[in-house]
């Protein structure tokens, strides 16, 4: 009798135990780089900036036919992306589609792409931070006359 007892109290344990040890339980996925959020989709402007201020819409640097703007970055051909005007654009004569060049600079704290993207800025980005659905980035803007500000800009897909 004490054997089947023994035996009877070995089989829950052990079957005790092994509800907590479930094949079901995956490791969770490694974080994406920064590359693989940056060439997830599509990025659309969403809001601007300056020192807490919305300047959204402050034409320039943000005039309508730049905000509408789409822009695309890939890992094909060691960093290209385009830029698509979008439905307004600044001037009839110009391309729907417009290449650029893009890579990380400083550890990829920097985004540098080789086109402007709005009217007074540069062609370097700081980053602040990219998701899946969201890419914060600052760039110093400097007015026709006036001293440099800090413009920070999100994009959203």
């Amino acid at each position: 009798m004490k054997i089947k007892n023994n035996l009877f109290v070995l089989l829950v344990s052990v079957s005790i135990l092994g509800m907590g040890c479930s094949n079901k339980d995956t490791p969770p996925a490694p974080a994406k780089t920064k590359t693989e959020l940056l060439t997830t989709g599509s990025w659309k402007f969403s809001s601007a900036t300056a020192s807490g201020t919305d300047i959204s819409n402050q034409n320039p640097p943000f005039s309508a036919c730049k905000k509408d703007n789409v822009l695309t970055f890939s890992t094909n051909n060691n960093g290209t992306g385009n830029v698509n005007e979008g439905a307004t654009k600044c001037n009839a004569a110009d391309p729907t589609d417009t290449p650029f060049t893009w890579n990380w600079l400083n550890s990829e704290t920097t985004l540098h792409i080789s086109t402007i993207l709005f009217t007074g800025g540069g062609s370097d980005f700081t980053l602040e931070s990219v998701s899946e659905t969201q890419l914060i980035v600052s760039q110093g803007y400097t007015p026709g006359a006036g001293s440099t500000i800090l413009i920070r800009m999100v994009f959203v897909h």
